[in-house]
C-alpha cells in the first residue's frame, strides 16, 4: 500500500491505495517568473507607440487566476514608464456569463491594484454596452463591450488551459466569450452540440482545435476584433504560474498551446478499471461547474463501464443556476431537445455530464448535499469510503492528482 496526496479545496486529502495503482504526470513547465524578464517582455510588446487615448486591460475570475496580485503591479508601472496616466487605464474582469465576485472575493484575486485603479465587472446581459462587429458562418453574432473595442490599447492577461469543448481557454476567450453578450456567447457555445445527431460535437474536447466547430468558430471571431496584445500565463501543476509569454496575434497563443500540450497532454494506451483524481483544489473545484472541466479530463481515461473516485470541495455549490434543470427534465433526449431550441447557459455542462455518467460510475468526495449528487446520478462518498473503493477491483488503477491540468489524447482512451 501507499499514501496518496490529493487537494481539496484549499486543503490535501490522503488515502492509502494499492501499490499497483499507476500514477500519472505530466511534466512540470519550466519556471521563469521574475520581474525583470516581465517587465521587459511588456515593454517590448508596447513598444514605442504613444498611447494618449483609454487602455483596456481584460482580466479572468476567480476561477481562472493566475498571480495577479504579484504581476499587476509590474504591469501599471511598465505603463507608468511609457507615459500612460492612471486614469487613461481601466479594468475589465471577463465574467462571460459566470457570476460576480464579491469585493473580499476581487481583492483577494487581483491584489492591491483592485483598489487603487478602476474594475469594471462585465455584465453580458447589459444590451446597450455592447456593439456589433459582424456575424460568423456558423452565426454568431460577435457582440463584444464597446468601451473595450474603443479603446486605444487593449491587453489581455490571463492563464491558457486546455478546455474540455473549446479545445483551450485563455487568450482569445478573454474578449470573447469574456466581454460578450449573453445570445451571442450561447450561439457560440451551441456548437457543442451536434444537432443533425442529438449527440455533443466529436470534435469538441480538450486541446483539439482541428475540426472542433466552437474552437473554430472562436477563431473566426478573433479576426473581427480589434487589435489587441496578450501576456498568457502557463501554470505549474500547483496552479501556480510558471511563466509568462507575450503575444501579438493568434499565432502567439497558438505557440502557448503547443508549450501547454508538451507539459501536460499524455498518451495513455489502455484505459483505467479504476481512477481516482483530484479535481486540483482551489479554485478549480470552487463549485460544480468548475470541476466539471478535470471531472472531464479525468473521465477519458476510464473505461465504459468503469469508476471514477474524485476529491472536489465545491465549496460554492453548482456555481449556476441554469445547470440543475436540465436533470429534472426526463433524461438526455428530452435534454438536448430542450437545449438545441434555445441553448442557456451551462446546458452543454449539463450535458456532457450526463454523457459521462451514462458511461462510467462517478463518486464524489464533496460537500455539495448528497440530493444533489443524487440529481447529478453521482455518488457521494466520505473519505473512507473512496479509500475502500479499490477492493475487489482486479483491473488498472490509476491516479491523477491534479485533473484540471493533465489531458489525455482522446482517441488513445478509446476502450
Amino acid at each position: 500500500m501507499k499514501t496518496v496526496v490529493f487537494k481539496y479545496g484549499n486543503k490535501e486529502v490522503a488515502i492509502k491505495l494499492p501499490g499497483r495503482a499507476q500514477p500519472l504526470y505530466g511534466t512540470e513547465p519550466p519556471a521563469s517568473v521574475g520581474k525583470e524578464k516581465f517587465v521587459s517582455g511588456l515593454d517590448q510588446l508596447i513598444g514605442n507607440q504613444a498611447i494618449r487615448g483609454p487602455v483596456a486591460i481584460i482580466v479572468a475570475d476567480k476561477t481562472r487566476l493566475c498571480g495577479y496580485p504579484q504581476v499587476l503591479p509590474w504591469v501599471m508601472e511598465t505603463l507608468k514608464k511609457k507615459s500612460i496616466n492612471d486614469d487613461q487605464v481601466t479594468f475589465y474582469i471577463a465574467y462571460g456569463t459566470h457570476l460576480p465576485q464579491s469585493e473580499d472575493e476581487c481583492l483577494a484575486a487581483y491584489g492591491e491594484v483592485y483598489q487603487k485603479y478602476r474594475f469594471i465587472p462585465h455584465d453580458c446581459t447589459q444590451q446597450d454596452a455592447f456593439v456589433m462587429l459582424g456575424a460568423t458562418r456558423q452565426g454568431t453574432q460577435v457582440k463584444v463591450r464597446r468601451d473595450v473595442v474603443e479603446s486605444e490599447f487593449i491587453l489581455t492577461l490571463g492563464a491558457v488551459s486546455h478546455h474540455y469543448f473549446a479545445g483551450y481557454g485563455g487568450g482569445r476567450k478573454l474578449l470573447f466569450p469574456g466581454l460578450g453578450e449573453k445570445k451571442a456567447i450561447y450561439t457560440n457555445h451551441g456548437l457543442f452540440l451536434d444537432k443533425e445527431n442529438a449527440r455533443l460535437a466529436q470534435g469538441c474536447w480538450p486541446g483539439n482545435l482541428d475540426g472542433n466547430p466552437l474552437a473554430e468558430d472562436l477563431q473566426e471571431i478573433h479576426e473581427m476584433l480589434p487589435n489587441y496584445r496578450s501576456i498568457h500565463a502557463v501554470l505549474d501543476s500547483k496552479g501556480k504560474p510558471a511563466s509568462y509569454h507575450f503575444g501579438k496575434n493568434y499565432d502567439d497563443f497558438l505557440v502557448v498551446c503547443r508549450m501547454l500540450d508538451d507539459c501536460y497532454k499524455i498518451e495513455v494506451e489502455k484505459p483505467f478499471d479504476l481512477l481516482f483524481a483530484s479535481a486540483g483544489g482551489f479554485p478549480k473545484d470552487i463549485n460544480m461547474i468548475q470541476t466539471h472541466k478535470s471531472l472531464h479530463n479525468a473521465a477519458n481515461l476510464v473505461r465504459d463501464g468503469g469508476k471514477l473516485v474524485m476529491f472536489a470541495e465545491c465549496r460554492d455549490g453548482i456555481g449556476s443556476t441554469t445547470f440543475l434543470p436540465y436533470f429534472e427534465m426526463g433524461g438526455w433526449d428530452n435534454a438536448f431537445k430542450a437545449l438545441a431550441d434555445n441553448y442557456t447557459g451551462n446546458g452543454g455542462t449539463a450535458l456532457s455530464m450526463m454523457e459521462k455518467t451514462n458511461r462510467i460510475n462517478i463518486a464524489l468526495v464533496t460537500s455539495l448535499p448528497g440530493d444533489i449528487c443524487a440529481k447529478l446520478h453521482v455518488e457521494k462518498q466520505t473519505l473512507e469510503q473512496a479509500a475502500c473503493s479499490f477492493n475487489g477491483v482486479t483491473g488498472r488503477i490509476g491516479v491523477v492528482q491534479n485533473s484540471s491540468l493533465l489531458v489525455s489524447d482522446r482517441m488513445s482512451t478509446v476502450s
